[in-house]
């Protein structure tokens, strides 16, 4: 029997000191033990992992309170947080794209929870609302998640996210008339709807068992046809596959309508590819690729053909032309083969092929004729990242973003006739990008492997040890790092701060070969390549370790955790966000199952759970272990990681860490992974999480 004990209030002693004495919220153990090859593992907190619990509800809640009584009486944090509010507070206009005669795109004013879908017939003229998730909850946590424009330009299908939850539901409004019609569908999850005839395809699952929704193993997955107008209970099952129940499906239709494109994914990389020809009567699913270890993405077709980008026999992608008529693998034809550089995406638009590569983690674009020809490239203002062209294949304009770490998201607008791209929109934020400097540069891993590195600070930096600095790393799932705007670190960097984003092995930067250097048996590679990084800045004189912080999400989260256990000299504050921190049980939540791609998982063999144990965080943390300042953050409707990982892993630590720094977990509530996070409750985040950390780094504001 569980045997609970109340949970002891905090006591702050000198909270405004590094030297700080806390006590935590006791956190009841329970012995709960796994068995694995024979090898006993003890798992006490196993209980925190029951979301629904009243149990877990009290303990959330003291920790919140001891949290929150240290973040708010940290110096500088209402300074902080005025100047993140201004920063925030500019225009942003996303990338117009084209439907039915109509241009649609999002805008947010500034401090708007949620970005405002627009649309007007002409750029030139004022658009109006055609859809604002503002108004859908007061606190504005309901997100637009998705949409689809009927061909005919008649309806919108969209979906909203309620508290940043993975699940979705789809709503269909009449854009003539404004009006909201009856049909609802629940129980939506990483699916996009695709109109075709007067309905639309889309993936489901059946409605989990209440109080199961966050944490159950998403399973059972289906692709189905809602006709508008009719009951979601009758819509037709296009496609499942239930003797797989851990199989997931994207459904698709290319531009024409004329196919069907059928995904079918095992694990977070790699699909098998089908299609149908909806043009021919009671035609079946053919195959394309019925294997999972390729990525196979349909960009369009031209008539007969389908155009698919692929890492399949090239890890750095190329782009296949094939036949309907004849799929057979003997009759693909290669359009555009594999290049040094990483093929991310293709566009058709002005008739031509729009091709975004990426060297060295930064885009580049260049333009192909139908038959694969390379003719032009198309200039970029610097380093940084090139959104996707949006345009129509027989329309001569088209829009692309452009935004580095000093550069907020620009809009391009392109000609194809006079190939000349000329500036359609600027963000105007409240601060001098000329002031700033970005720079690329490379260091040496562990086991001699060169690994890129971005650094984004104010100019005239001195290289004298003594430079705050935030190491930034992913390193998973083929995602690259590359240049972004962010306001949040733009408040780091000009307080005297260094951002250093590492392009960590296990992402997409150098193709298939360097996802794959950061997976299963490989993942060590991710932690050295991170603690690589950190060592190169202390030997540079960046920095030093007192003045070092680490950040990472979700398997960045994973990441931080790593390295704060195996280095915990190298760092003074690190900051695991929605980690996955018990590498043991991961796949045994919601989607966890799909990740077996990159980590494996304790049961498959005794070789992959000795691995997995020896750096799961949760596990590898040390009693007497002399820890840095750590802040954790979570929150309650993250159904991806789910914060049992994030509950669990600051339990231990708390309990084992004899170290002088504080180790707290602030737990957000009616927030999820982190899409769709209103702009109020990242402003209030980022307050904590800079507050905390210009605090341990011994960094001021320019208000304070």
């Amino acid at each position: 029997m569980r045997n609970y004990i109340y949970l002891l209030p905090a006591l702050l002693l000198g909270a405004c000191t590094n030297n700080v004495k806390m006590k935590y919220p006791v956190t009841p153990q329970e012995t709960v033990t796994d068995t694995y090859f024979g090898t006993t593992v003890e798992d006490p907190y196993r209980w925190l992992e029951d979301d629904t619990s009243q149990q877990t509800a009290e303990w959330v809640k003291a920790q919140n309170e001891v949290t929150y009584a240290y973040l708010n009486q940290l110096p500088g944090r209402e300074a902080i947080k005025n100047r993140l509010t201004e920063l925030w507070n500019y225009p942003k206009v996303s990338t117009p794209f084209k439907e039915a005669g109509k241009y649609f795109w999002y805008k947010n004013d500034g401090l708007q929870n949620q970005h405002v879908l627009v649309m007007t017939t002409d750029l030139a003229t004022p658009p109006t609302v055609l859809l604002d998730p503002n108004q859908l909850s007061e606190d504005g946590t309901v997100a637009l998640s998705g949409i689809e424009i009927s061909p005919d330009g008649k309806y919108l299908v969209y979906q909203i996210s309620r508290s940043g939850s993975d699940w979705n539901e789809i709503f269909v409004k009449n854009i003539e008339t404004g009006e909201r019609l009856p049909d609802h569908i629940q129980w939506i999850k990483f699916s996009s709807a695709s109109w075709y005839d007067n309905g639309f395809f889309y993936g489901a699952y059946e409605a989990p068992q209440p109080g199961q929704e966050l944490s159950k193993s998403n399973e059972n997955h289906q692709v189905r046809y809602h006709k508008l107008g009719t009951d979601p209970a009758s819509d037709v099952l296009i496609y499942s596959e239930p003797e797989h129940p851990k199989r997931m499906f994207g459904a698709g239709t290319t531009h024409d309508k004329r196919f069907l494109i059928l995904h079918k994914m095992e694990a977070s990389t790699g699909n098998a590819l089908s299609f149908k020809d909806l043009s021919k009567k009671n035609c079946e699913f053919i195959p394309l690729m019925e294997t999972f270890d390729s990525e196979f993405n349909v960009v369009d077709n031209i008539g007969d053909y389908l155009l698919v980008l692929t890492n399949y026999q090239a890890p750095k992608y190329r782009l296949l032309k094939i036949d309907t008529r004849q799929p057979q693998e003997s009759n693909w034809q290669v359009l555009v083969p594999e290049k040094e550089n990483v093929l991310e995406s293709v566009t058709l638009a002005g008739e031509k092929m729009v091709l975004r590569y990426m060297k060295d983690a930064y885009s580049h674009l260049e333009v192909y004729d139908y038959e694969g020809n390379p003719e032009y490239k198309i200039q970029l203002p610097g380093i940084g990242t090139a959104g996707t062209f949006s345009g129509k294949k027989e329309e001569s304009v088209a829009f692309y973003s452009y935004s580095s770490f000093n550069t907020p998201g620009e809009i391009y607008q392109y000609d194809f006739n006079t190939r000349e791209s000329s500036l359609y929109y600027r963000p105007e934020v409240k601060f001098n990008p000329d002031d700033f400097q970005v720079e690329q540069l490379f260091y040496t891993s562990k086991d001699g492997t060169k690994i890129p590195m971005f650094l984004f600070s104010k100019k005239g930096i001195r290289l004298n040890g003594n430079n705050p600095t935030l190491l930034y790393g992913y390193g998973g799932f083929n995602i690259s790092m590359t240049p972004a705007f962010s306001v949040s670190r733009l408040a780091f960097v000009e307080n005297g701060g260094i951002l250093a984003v590492a392009n960590l092995r296990g992402g997409g930067e150098y193709g298939e070969e360097w996802h794959k250097a950061g997976t299963k048996l490989n993942k060590q590679n991710v932690f050295d390549d991170f603690i690589a990084a950190a060592e190169y800045l202390i030997r540079e004189k960046y920095t030093s370790p007192a003045k070092l912080a680490i950040q990472g999400g979700s398997n960045g989260g994973l990441l931080v955790g790593a390295v704060t256990n195996q280095r915990p000299d190298l760092f003074r504050v690190a900051l695991p966000a929605v980690g996955v921190m018990d590498m043991l049980r991961y796949h045994k939540f919601t989607i966890g199952w799909a990740w077996a791609g990159d980590y494996g998982t304790s049961e498959e063999s005794e070789e992959m759970f000795n691995y997995l144990k020896a750096y799961s965080p949760y596990h590898n943390i040390q009693k007497g272990g002399k820890y840095p300042a750590v802040l954790v953050t979570t929150a309650d409707h993250d159904d991806r990681v789910v914060p049992a990982h994030s509950f669990k892993y600051i339990a231990r630590l708390q309990e084992y860490n004899a170290g002088k720094y504080p180790v707290l977990i602030r737990i957000e509530t009616k927030a999820g992974h982190g899409a769709g996070k209103p702009t109020s409750k990242m402003i209030e985040e980022y307050t904590d999480l800079w507050a905390f950390t210009f605090h341990h780094l011994g960094m001021t504001t320019g208000n304070q």
